[in-house]
């Protein structure tokens, strides 16, 4: 008499195969869920020269949505206004390295400017570029972008600082893509 071979019931055929399958898409799918949790890079600005401005400018990146230590790095070097600082302090940002430089005032743009020509400067409170000798032509772009500040309407009082903000919001002109 010939042993007859017992098969497993359906059941269990089914569920190895189940699990077959499973092991296969898990091994499909690991380096994709791998390389989705790597961090994204958080971008990094080089602030020269502190001034008080720069409060506002924070706060404009903040109510962007721009939170400093989750979505954003600032890195500041200071140059106490001495050209020799300035230029040290630029090289240091250089060195970090950051995504972008701002600069207030026509020492540190110059600092900035000869401390790299590959990193993006944004400078505020330089009366002439051109006159300084930071860019060839306002109409030209050379070395860097640059930008020019739009007025923004000033409707928000003393007594009530968030209603400009409101009024704003309200009429759609604020955080406008562009």
């Amino acid at each position: 008499m010939a042993c007859a071979r017992r098969r497993p019931p359906k059941g269990v055929r089914m569920r190895r195969r189940d699990f077959m399958a499973l092991l296969g898409s898990a091994a499909a799918t690991w380096p994709l869920a791998a390389h989705a949790q790597q961090p994204a890079k958080m971008p990094r600005i080089g602030i020269l020269d502190d001034a008080p401005m720069w409060q506002a400018f924070r706060q404009a990146l903040r109510e962007l949505g721009y939170v400093e230590g989750q979505n954003i790095a600032y890195e500041y070097r200071y140059g106490e206004g001495a050209p020799d600082r300035l230029a040290t302090a630029a090289a240091e940002l250089v060195r970090r390295p950051v995504d972008l430089i701002a600069t207030y005032g026509t020492p540190a743009t110059h600092a900035a400017k000869q401390a790299t020509a590959t990193i993006p400067i944004v400078m505020i409170g330089v009366g002439d570029p051109v006159r300084a000798g930071l860019v060839a032509s306002l109409a030209r772009r050379e070395y860097h972008r640059q930008y020019r500040a739009q007025p923004r309407p000033r409707t928000q009082t003393a007594a009530n600082p968030a209603r400009g903000r409101r009024e704003r919001d309200a009429r759609g002109l604020s955080r406008q893509s562009g």
